[in-house]
């Protein structure tokens, strides 16, 4: 289970929007781990751009009929509730159309499909969603209908957050490991730590690392204080998942062949690493929302 989704970025939602009734009903089970989270927006032809997403839940008396496709979804086949997207509204084909609503995976209509084949994340399922005529209670629609774009813009701050933190921590990771190799591994009759091309670019991607750590310092407490820094997570995101990719390249070369071979968890550190930059926003858009809040 991808546990930081669950408990980091998907629960929040409940407990934010969700009424009394939804949050005695779904929270405890999914505090016990009893019942796994996922959210799903991304859609095959819709993957950032939210607005055209054609995921449609049509209102039927007590009932909301679901139709459409989910993809990338991080715990999609672990899931027991699943916050889906959903485009409520068949005349606003813009954000002010999409809600959110919480769909139980036993539904029928709910179908898991394939379990997806990714190059790093092997430990993670990252599934498609279908649904066929799956018809979900009024009483699960998340907040209020036709809010679902602002929550989850406001969720998404956090999101971004979360992800640039497990950047940071990746990179220390990859940066602890080939330290403590580059002092054991003898190249040409003396460590490999002892020379000049290893130590300036290990000095290099210490520094990095050092100023990311910096970043996130002062970034966590302003928005754990509830602070609007949509413009700094964005930065975080953008910057930090380049950084970790960037030293994770790095630090593998040092290991020459081995660092190709599975079996060395600097394999793991870089295939990992690629991801970051593509999901909770691919970094092109985080910048675009950068320019956005530098008012040009």
């Amino acid at each position: 289970m991808f546990w930081p989704l669950h408990s980091d970025i998907v629960l929040p939602y409940i407990d934010l929007y969700g009424n009394e009734e939804q949050k005695k009903k779904w929270i405890p089970g999914c505090i016990s781990g009893e019942t796994i989270l996922a959210v799903a927006m991304t859609e095959p032809d819709a993957g950032s751009d939210l607005a055209n997403l054609s995921t449609t839940a049509v209102k039927d008396g007590d009932h909301y009929v679901v139709n459409g496709s989910k993809i990338f979804i991080s715990n999609g086949q672990l899931a027991d509730l699943c916050i889906v997207a959903v485009r409520t509204s068949e005349t606003e084909k813009s954000y002010a159309g999409v809600s959110l609503l919480v769909i139980e995976s036993d539904r029928k209509g709910y179908r898991k499909g394939n379990n997806l084949k990714k190059i790093g994340m092997h430990a993670q399922d990252t599934s498609e969603i279908f649904f066929d005529d799956c018809r979900v209670p009024v009483e699960n629609l998340l907040g209020k209908e036709g809010e679902g774009f602002i929550y989850l813009m406001q969720k998404l701050q956090q999101e971004r957050l979360i992800i640039a933190i497990g950047a940071y921590a990746a990179a220390e990771g990859a940066l602890d490991i080939t330290l403590d190799y580059v002092k054991n591994r003898k190249l040409f009759g003396k460590p490999l730590g002892k020379f000049q091309n290893t130590r300036f670019t290990l000095a290099e991607v210490a520094t990095k690392v050092q100023l990311a750590r910096s970043f996130l310092d002062d970034l966590i407490p302003r928005h754990m204080a509830g602070k609007n820094v949509v413009k700094e997570v964005s930065m975080a995101k953008y910057w930090l998942t380049e950084m970790q990719f960037d030293v994770a390249d790095k630090c593998l070369q040092m290991f020459g062949g081995y660092g190709y071979m599975r079996e060395y968890l600097i394999s793991r550190f870089f295939v990992d690493a690629r991801v970051q930059r593509i999901y909770g926003g691919a970094n092109e858009v985080l910048k675009e929302v950068i320019a956005r809040e530098l008012k040009i």
